[in-house]
């Protein structure tokens, strides 16, 4: 960090001025430079340790520097109390110069502070500078408003004849301070200037509207989100045309399905995420994974200092409830952390759907009616303790949680049979420890542990089987409507796991990280039903998985960190215990270690302050999944045959981003992709039930853009992106051997989003905002099935889609107190909308939310 202290005596003698300022900024520079040492060695409250070494070495900042100030209108109250004060602000200025956010940090009333606050947000800075690129910055500005006084006489060395006193009040006058903390570049734009692969999603807006974090990806270049209904249904997300498990999901590090939310990523509340950044098919070695088509990493709010909370309550069609809530104290003198969320989620999803239906003759007919099965509610919590910023530690916290989830299942995949009494239960507990700490020598370690246990329950019993008016028309003789016998199963998955990163910089322009994960799962389960029959259980048979995954990454920076090269190797080491049913009902052992390895490397170039360039490859690895191996005790089957998929990942990019003239600012990017899979790992329909093969070598390429304006004085934003992508089977050999050459089912071709607000301030009150944002996106047309199959007129295909939303936010800042309230219109037309296997999406739907933070 950068503090510079600016102390400008306005006298008439302004040879003095300069020279006083000069001594103060030479001083101001000498104590910023300590204090960026010192920042090095004990980073803020709550942060992680950064291995970047942008972060680490020492960069060139040039401080934003004022250029236009405004003077603020001193409140009549204080003035006739004849009243002083110092009011203290934090704002952001963005890399145009202009103040975005004007806070109030210490509330000193009377009208001081509307007056500060209104005034800042006109300031004007010169851009400030991280090794010569402009940057963002958030500034801690002191406003002194002082009473009017009558002028001293003048100088006798002073040239100018001296001037009548002032009657207006010195608003900033005499001894007026000017207080400076350059914290720096965020870490989201770091991250968005790193050779990485990576674009980074904040999520401040997106927390004040009703859209999940699932809709909020999907608002993203290169990024496909399709679900399969309404809230807490599957989700597909795809990056550059790869897609399920082939995409990995972490919060803070930790897997998703380790940290307490299930492995779907809607089921995280989007009032608790700060950024989201999204790694395009070359992930770092920090996540110590394997995975093949990219990674989203979810940020929570590290940023904890003293006493707050949030919560958030959202209304919506289908009866949607959602809940969320959080709250921390830190204790500055110890370091003492406290740290608690909890969410609550509930759906009946009863969204009508077009369908058909026999009528009275037995013929089957259309008609418009409501799902009737598909309740969702899912809850979970946790609590986080321990200490910050302490010489022994700058992390040492505990956390544990426990969630659960119950979610009633309408029908099959293709909505070609309905179900009214099958349900599926999911629930987990768990503890994870995190230490992280910088030693001498420029050595960072950053290390987590953790136990999760996992409970899964799949529940078929039913003897009815039903319509789609919810009527039982017919009794099964054996129960269960999906298979032709009842099902009841049970599945227990205890998970410890590991992440250790160490990162070493020997110097300025070179860092050295490794990173080290093993991970072991222990599977257990058990079907009531076969066991009520006396029949042998596939379930009871333990099954064991363990993997280690190392990565050693060497970063180096040339030309005043204009250059930045990032250089990995991965070792991939799995090894799997299982036991498979035989028809003889006897149990095969199929226990077996597949081993694995993977290069890669990222390129970031700028070719000028405002344009940059990027190239990334990886040789990518990703080992099947306890889910893809044993099946997930509800729809999936096992199938222990599964042998790890491999891909070559090729990332092109371009961006640009131009500063503020008489027409706005303007930012864009394009980049290309490609990726070369072999033994793509598939979730293929089995009739009721579905299992994971390998079944061919996958060829994707595509090319993403996005462009942005924001007008001057941000009253208006306009952004949109576009991805093409051809994804296609390039594999003669295997199940779908005879459809070399054609397009991969179930995958757009195009996807385009575009988004255009208006920003309105102060309307009622100083510090308000008004956000009205309209949304469109589009989807190409895409076939079911593989498109060389059958007549062009009889192929199955889902039709082009454009929905649009419209949002109406207004927010309150009442230092230190937030409150938002946002009315979203979601699919204004009423388009019919449906998932990649044809499975109709909700139509119109209305929702309102609520939040508050202190």
């Amino acid at each position: 960090m950068i503090t510079i202290f600016i102390i400008a005596n306005e006298t008439k003698r302004r040879w003095r001025w300069r020279a006083r300022a000069r001594m103060a900024l030479l001083a101001g520079l000498c104590v910023g430079g300590l204090a960026h040492a010192g920042a090095m060695q004990e980073p803020g409250v709550g942060e992680a340790p950064s291995a970047d070494p942008v972060a680490q070495a020492a960069p060139v900042i040039e401080a934003p520097k004022l250029i236009q100030r405004v003077e603020a209108t001193y409140p009549a109250e204080a003035m006739q109390a004849r009243l002083e004060a110092n009011v203290r602000l934090r704002l952001k200025v963005d890399a145009q110069g202009q103040v975005t956010q004007a806070e109030v940090l210490e509330p000193v009333g009377h009208g001081f502070d509307e007056a500060a606050r209104t005034a800042a947000l006109q300031f004007r800075f010169e851009p400030g500078k991280r090794d010569g690129v402009v940057k963002p910055f958030r500034v801690l500005y002191t406003y002194a408003f002082r009473l009017p006084e009558v002028a001293a006489p003048p100088s006798p060395v002073a040239e100018q004849p001296p001037e009548p006193p002032s009657t207006a009040p010195n608003v900033g006058g005499d001894e007026n301070v000017i207080e400076i903390t350059v914290v720096g570049e965020s870490a989201a734009e770091r991250l968005r200037q790193s050779a990485e692969a990576v674009q980074v999603v904040e999520m401040e807006q997106a927390g004040f509207e009703t859209a999940d974090l699932g809709k909020a990806l999907a608002r993203t270049e290169g990024v496909d989100v399709r679900r399969a209904g309404g809230l807490g249904s599957n989700t597909r997300i795809s990056l550059a045309g790869l897609s399920d498990d082939q995409v990995r999901f972490f919060i803070d590090g930790i897997p998703l399905e380790l940290a307490g939310y299930g492995p779907g990523l809607a089921n995280v509340p989007v009032n608790l995420v700060q950024q989201m950044e999204v790694y395009q098919g070359v992930v770092p070695i920090r996540f110590s994974a394997d995975v093949l088509g990219g990674a989203v990493q979810l940020v929570t709010d590290q940023d904890v200092d003293g006493s707050g909370g949030a919560a958030s309550y959202e209304l919506g069609s289908f009866d949607t409830h959602r809940l969320t809530a959080s709250g921390h104290h830190l204790q500055e003198s110890t370091g003492l952390l406290v740290r608690a969320h909890g969410f609550y989620d509930n759906a009946r999803n009863d969204y009508p759907v077009d369908v058909e239906v026999a009528n009275d003759v037995g013929k089957l007919v259309p008609a418009r009616l409501p799902r009737f099965h598909d309740g969702y509610q899912a809850g979970g919590a946790s609590l986080e303790v321990g200490y910050v910023n302490r010489p022994w530690a700058q992390r040492l916290l505990v956390r544990a949680f426990v969630n659960a989830s119950d979610r009633d299942i309408q029908h099959n995949t293709s909505m070609s049979q309905v179900y009214g009494d099958v349900t599926g239960a999911e629930g987990s507990a768990g503890t994870t420890l995190r230490y992280a700490q910088t030693f001498s020598q420029g050595l960072t370690v950053d290390t987590v542990g953790g136990y999760t246990f996992r409970r899964s329950r799949f529940l078929d019993v039913s003897t009815c089987r039903y319509d789609w008016y919810g009527r039982c028309f017919f009794t099964l003789p054996t129960g269960g409507e999906m298979e032709s016998r009842a099902v009841e199963r049970y599945v227990n998955q205890h998970t410890g796991f590991a992440r250790f990163n160490a990162s070493w910089i020997p110097g300025g322009a070179h860092v050295l990280r490794l990173a080290v994960a093993p991970t072991f799962v222990v599977r257990t389960g058990e079907d009531r039903q076969l066991q009520a029959l006396e029949q042998t259980d596939p379930l009871s048979a333990a099954r064991n998985v363990g993997s280690l995954v190392t990565g050693l990454e060497y970063q180096y920076d040339a030309f005043e960190g204009r250059l930045q090269n990032v250089a990995f190797a991965k070792d991939y080491l799995q090894y799997t215990s299982a036991k498979k049913l035989l028809a003889s009902n006897e149990f095969l052992d199929l226990s077996r270690t597949p081993h694995e390895v993977g290069i890669g490397d990222s390129l970031r170039l700028r070719l000028s302050p405002a344009l940059t360039a990027k190239a990334s490859y990886e040789w990518a690895t990703r080992l099947p999944r306890p889910d893809e191996l044993f099946g997930d005790g509800l729809l999936i089957e096992d199938n222990l045959e599964l042998v790890p998929e491999t891909s070559h990942n090729f990332n092109l990019g371009l961006g640009v981003s131009l500063l503020p003239g008489r027409f706005g600012s303007f930012r864009a990017n394009a980049g290309g992709f490609a990726r070369l899979a072999d033994q793509l790992i598939t979730l293929i329909p089995q009739g009721s039930f579905s299992l994971y093969q390998n079944v061919y070598g996958a060829r994707s390429l595509g090319v993403v853009g996005a462009a942005g304006w924001t007008s001057p004085g941000q009253l208006l934003s306009l952004d949109g992106n576009a991805t093409w992508q051809d994804v296609r089977n390039v594999s003669s050999e295997g199940t779908f051997g005879d459809f070399k050459g054609q397009r991969v089912p179930n995958r757009p071709s195009l996807l385009a989003n575009a988004s255009a607000q208006v920003k309105v301030a102060d309307l009622l009150r100083a510090q308000d905002e008004l956000l009205v944002t309209l949304r469109s996106r589009y989807v190409h047309e895409f076939f079911r099935a593989w498109g060389g199959v059958g007549a062009e007129e009889t192929k199955r295909r889902i039709p082009s889609q454009l929905t649009h939303s419209v949002a109406l936010t207004y927010v309150m800042r009442d230092t230190p107190t937030k409150l938002s309230w946002t009315l979203d219109l979601q699919n204004l037309t009423n388009a019919r909308t449906f998932d990649f296997y044809g499975v109709q999406r909700p139509g119109r739907s209305l929702a309102a939310k609520f939040t508050l933070e202190r």
